[in-house]
């Protein structure tokens, strides 16, 4: 039997792709609230239960960063069978983001642009709400960035990792974002070394850190990137961002090709000793599958949440497991960078 939230969704979803896609996005984060919701997930099968950066994950497929953006809806999130939940990305003082609109659907495609501007709640009130969490029933990662106007993104970042290491499962620094007035200058090999030389001089644990890189980088720029990752610098990659277009940023199907692409690249750069965090046009499980074999221990999906509803989590995690099985492969980590040649790319 269908369940209420999925009843209403069937009639929802249609009626959201009528509207501008930013109030359809509001009127989502608006009905996840309600509490029409699906029961709570039961276990996901062994084979998807997974171990990166020493954190237990129920199942590798999670929410990319850009949905929840000030946590709202967290709780709620965690009831639709996400592995993990990514918030963010959170800047030091809230921002309003750039002038609306700024978002659009480009359906043929199955693809969004968007030209946000990193709109959120700022640091004060997403650690308010982020402790005010009654039941984080899951992963919780948090991704930082920095103001538009700041005179310093380094100390952004500073700040960001020293306020939510407590609260945040892992981090992500979001140097990659192409909506942002400079938004990418930090991902230049010197500046970057800057960057996290100051965040581990102050880093009072080991939460996990990982760098959120954009898709089309030099490969100079990723086998510096590579390097640094590599010598402990951070603990892992979110590959990748969107992909920089006439205003703002594209996600969803086109994506699919290139950021896989650069994830195989990074994985056999790195030697596969570096966890990977696959994102990029990932609408079914096959998808999914592509980008754990090309070096993904973990995936993410947003644009597909878009199209497809809440209920493409469930089919991409039970589709996936199919595939596994139908592979052999006892633990989804078994699958792991199995389609990566070339590994004499490696950094040294």
């Amino acid at each position: 039997m269908l369940s209420r939230w999925k009843i209403a969704e069937c009639f929802l979803l249609p009626v959201l792709h009528r509207l501008d896609p930013e109030r359809a996005h509001d009127l989502a984060i608006a009905a996840l609230r309600t509490g029409l919701l699906p029961p709570t997930p039961g276990r996901q099968p062994p084979s998807l239960q997974t171990e990166v950066f020493g954190l237990r994950f129920p199942a590798p497929v999670g929410l990319a960063a850009g949905f929840d953006k000030s946590v709202e809806v967290v709780e709620p999130l965690f009831r639709l069978e996400f592995g993990f939940v990514e918030i963010g990305t959170l800047t030091p003082q809230p921002q309003q983001g750039n002038p609306k609109p700024r978002l659009f659907r480009l359906p043929d495609e199955h693809a969004l642009t968007n030209h946000m501007g990193l709109n959120n709640c700022g640091f004060d009130e997403a650690e308010r709400r982020l402790r005010s969490i009654k039941d984080k029933n899951g992963i919780v990662g948090v991704s930082l960035g920095s103001n538009t106007n700041t005179l310093d993104k380094i100390a952004d970042y500073v700040e960001g990792v020293a306020r939510f290491h407590e609260l945040a499962d892992y981090l992500v620094l979001n140097l990659s974002c192409p909506n942002t007035a400079d938004g990418r200058s930090l991902q230049e090999t010197g500046a970057l070394e800057q960057l996290l030389q100051c965040i581990n001089d102050k880093r009072v644990n080991k939460t996990p850190l990982l760098l959120k890189i954009a898709p089309d980088i030099s490969a100079q720029q990723e086998r510096a990137i590579a390097e640094l990752v590599v010598n402990d610098m951070a603990d892992g990659l979110v590959i990748s961002n969107t992909q920089p277009v006439e205003r703002g940023g594209l996600s969803g199907r086109p994506l699919f090709a290139p950021s896989t692409r650069q994830l195989s690249r990074m994985y056999a750069m790195t030697r596969g000793q570096v966890p990977l965090v696959g994102v990029g046009g990932v609408f079914t499980a096959e998808d999914a599958y592509a980008k754990i074999r090309a070096g993904a221990s973990l995936v993410q999906i947003y644009t597909a949440l878009v199209y497809e509803g809440t209920g493409v989590v469930e089919r991409i995690h039970a589709g996936l497991a199919r595939l596994l099985e139908r592979d052999g492969f006892a633990h989804v980590r078994d699958a792991v960078g199995k389609d990566v040649c070339g590994k004499s790319q490696a950094v040294a």
